[in-house]
């Protein structure tokens, strides 16, 4: 086993060891079904496409949202195929079913991070309110003991990226698309 494996279950059985209690073993599961498939933030994204002052705002989450699915879900997750700690080590008990999809990155706060990212540019009070939720998912994956810390790293590296790369797309679309009359 690699040294950051070791790193990273050490994290996981620190978790499980000190962290473990029943109330939050009624909410982290709660916070990861909240999470699950981006609905929160999906939802979070079109009601700001309803109001016409954040509507573009929206439409650059929801694209964030499907670059993150595609990106990290559809593709990294098959590239690297790195096994779930859940996987490796079937003897921790599991609050939720087991997953069936790769573990890096974690999607869960890929999604999060994403909309958390693009929400504080859009509005840092609402980003302010999605960053410790996104902070809250991304622990309720430990927790649950189906990711690793390095997945949970390398998902807000790249929700980080790709908010970067809507909000500068949409800079470089408005600034290239703005007419003059």
């Amino acid at each position: 086993m690699d040294i950051v494996t070791l790193i990273d279950f050490s994290v996981l059985d620190f978790i499980q060891a000190h962290l473990r209690c029943a109330f939050l073993d009624i909410l982290m599961p709660f916070l990861s079904t909240l999470g699950a498939h981006g609905e929160i933030w999906i939802l979070w994204a079109l009601a700001l496409c309803c109001l016409k002052k954040y509507r573009k705002e929206g439409i650059c989450i929801l694209i964030g949202l499907l670059l993150g699915l595609l990106l990290g879900n559809l593709f990294l997750k098959n590239l690297i195929a790195r096994p779930r700690p859940c996987w490796l080590n079937p003897e921790v008990p599991l609050l939720v079913s087991v997953p069936e999809d790769f573990s890096f990155p974690s999607g869960h706060t890929l999604s999060s991070f994403i909309a958390a990212f693009l929400l504080t540019k859009t509005n840092r009070k609402l980003g302010y309110g999605a960053i410790p939720l996104a902070c809250l998912m991304a622990f309720s994956r430990l927790y649950l003991y189906v990711h690793f810390p390095t997945d949970i790293l390398g998902g807000i590296f790249l929700a980080a990226a790709i908010a970067y790369a809507v909000w500068h797309g949409k800079a470089w679309w408005e600034k290239t698309h703005s007419y003059k009359t």
